[in-house]
């Protein structure tokens, strides 16, 4: 994994995290930095797939970039899925 990869990862991880952020409904608790922090871990899981599957090792290629972003935005959409919903109400209780 070169410099550059891992800087594009963290470029591409933090804009989608950034993004996703907005994207999770008002109803959910989530912390501000869940969604950054599982966007980054999955555009550099995405570099080392890229990597893994012999995709130029040169640079940054497109073929790498594209399956940043599809990593972090599945890992944003899976926290935005799962988080927990707003404890406004006490659950069990009526």
């Amino acid at each position: 994994m070169t410099l550059s990869s891992l800087v594009t990862a963290l470029a591409v991880g933090v804009v989608l995290g950034l993004a996703g952020r907005s994207l999770v409904p008002a109803g959910r608790v989530v912390p501000f930095w869940v969604p950054v922090a599982v966007s980054v871990g999955a555009a550099v899981l995405a570099t080392v797939v890229a990597r893994l599957a012999g995709v130029d090792t040169a640079g940054v290629t497109a073929v790498e970039v594209v399956l940043q972003v599809i990593f972090a935005s599945v890992g944003v959409a899976l926290v935005a899925a799962t988080a927990d919903r707003s404890h406004s109400t006490v659950r069990g209780s009526r």
